[in-house]
């Protein structure tokens, strides 16, 4: 294997689980284009910077058709968060006085609540998987309650956990010779 072959595992594994960082690749590719108007050509410069000849010739291209613009970062790809630091407030407020206060019937926030209260509130419209972040940006999280039967007897079942549930427990059979699931 060629030590270029060596250097491209290497960093791959470097930066496994990694976030990027955008502004040293966007150092990256204007470095490229100085190499490249300096007279290297675009295959060196690929294995100088150790990126791929293909990125090169992109950001070459991007280069003649927009200028030093054409390879600089081009800023995030998302939108900007619809509610602000206020109305986050006000909404986490409305939050806290309980659903029974927006005449629900019972004392728990779904998504679609919520998502119904943003709308009331706010006019603004949230995709349900969103929710999760919005919550979250505010301290939130998402708890789910264990179903339980309606009539449990937790008086009945202390006793019972106690003197019961070690006869049928499962024990190993002799000392040294333990069960293998398989």
């Amino acid at each position: 294997m060629t030590s270029l072959g060596l250097l491209v595992v290497w960093m791959h594994a470097e930066n496994q689980g990694a976030s990027r960082d955008f502004r040293e690749m966007e150092r990256v590719r204007i470095r490229a284009v100085r190499l490249l108007r300096k007279g290297m050509a675009p295959v060196e410069v690929a294995r100088k910077l150790a990126v791929t000849k293909q990125a090169v010739f992109r950001w070459k291209t991007n280069r003649k058709k927009d200028g030093l613009n054409g390879v600089r970062f081009p800023g995030w790809a998302w939108r900007k968060p619809s509610l602000g630091p206020q109305e986050l407030m006000q909404l986490e407020a409305e939050l806290l006085k309980g659903p029974k206060a927006q005449r629900y019937g019972t004392e728990l926030w779904t998504g679609r609540r919520v998502l119904k209260l943003i709308w009331k509130l706010f006019g603004v419209k949230y995709q349900p998987h969103h929710m999760r972040w919005v919550m979250r940006s505010m301290g939130w999280t998402c708890q789910r309650s264990r179903a339980r039967a309606r009539r449990r007897d937790e008086e009945a079942i202390r006793p019972w956990k106690r003197r019961g549930w070690g006869r049928i427990e499962e024990r190993p059979e002799k000392e040294g010779h333990d069960r293998v699931c398989g």
